[in-house]
């Protein structure tokens, strides 16, 4: 089995980025992005297979998984079938998903007597409709509406959005160092929290290469938030994988989510993902709030005819 895996790093954005987008998926897994953020998290490594497929391989409690190939999608059974061979016949174990979506889930339709499959309903994404954030028109976002008036009113001459760049690096440090200060989560939470600020700043350190978009709100000469998205031009989709902040600044939350779809991504987009909520309630009482449209839910997939 001839697979390379190595460390996703910076440099090799340039190559795994073209394999993105090649086959429907609706997930915030369906862009490059996610997989860097989280690369010390799940120990993500990749390999490319024949040109046309990229492989993960990921660690998670001492145990390895994978994800569903990102490949064309008439190519998604025989490389999915290989990735299945290769935890079978190198790692000796049998072959898991943590997170695969439900696009990749309904063609593949596995045999139940050889893979279990369910849904982690904690982690499905939040869709929302593009040109309704973008507005906040409608009864049902009235409150965000109104929120939003009230921030440009109280802040009026104050406020500046900005598209950030690699020199404000800076003033994103300083931002988060503040907000990690007046955080409070569940113990449960505080790796994933961890593990996402590591990210931010492997961004920052690195986002002359990555090439990403990111936008923030100074108040006053402050930055008091800030936001990173990513592009799926084939589901013509906002990944909103990063937002944060300041509370203190009631509206301020939904000024920058607003602004930054207005004016980082095209104006034909139709879907916005601002990701899951992780299982805190909290976290889901903020996303329900703006109306979703749908979810893109995820899957478990585990082996279960593997023999030593």
């Amino acid at each position: 089995m001839e697979l390379e895996f190595k460390p996703v790093e910076a440099d090799d954005i340039k190559i795994i980025a073209p394999f993105f987008g090649l086959r429907p998926n609706k997930t915030c897994d369906s862009v490059w992005l996610d997989s860097y953020i989280w690369r010390d998290f799940y120990h993500v490594q990749y390999a490319v297979s024949d040109g046309k497929a990229l492989q993960f391989l990921m660690k998670k409690n001492g145990r390895y998984h994978s994800a569903m190939p990102m490949c064309r999608e008439e190519d998604l059974p025989f490389y999915f079938n290989q990735m299945v061979e290769y935890f079978n016949e190198v790692l000796k174990q049998p072959f898991a998903i943590y997170l695969a979506d439900e696009e990749a889930v309904r063609q593949l339709n596995l045999d139940p007597n050889r893979f279990e499959v369910w849904e982690e309903e904690d982690l499905k994404d939040y869709l929302y409709d593009a040109s309704a954030l973008k507005s906040l028109s409608g009864k049902k976002l009235h409150k965000k509406k109104n929120h939003l008036n009230g921030f440009l009113r109280e802040y009026e001459g104050r406020y500046e959005y900005r598209t950030l760049c690699c020199s404000d690096r800076d003033d994103v440090w300083k931002f988060l160092d503040r907000w990690w200060e007046n955080k409070v989560e569940a113990e449960e939470f505080k790796a994933q929290l961890d593990s996402e600020i590591t990210g931010i700043h492997e961004i920052l350190k690195n986002c002359s290469q990555l090439d990403v978009k990111m936008a923030g709100v100074y108040i006053d000469g402050v930055l008091q938030a800030f936001t990173i998205g990513s592009y799926n031009a084939l589901e013509k989709m906002a990944i909103i994988h990063i937002e944060k902040a300041n509370i203190e600044f009631k509206g301020l939350y939904q000024f920058i989510n607003q602004q930054f779809l207005i004016n980082a991504f095209p104006e034909d987009m139709v879907l916005v993902n601002r990701e899951d909520d992780l299982g805190m309630e909290g976290l889901r009482k903020a996303k329900m709030s703006y109306n979703p449209i749908g979810f893109a839910r995820k899957f478990g997939v585990r082996q279960k005819d593997f023999k030593v």
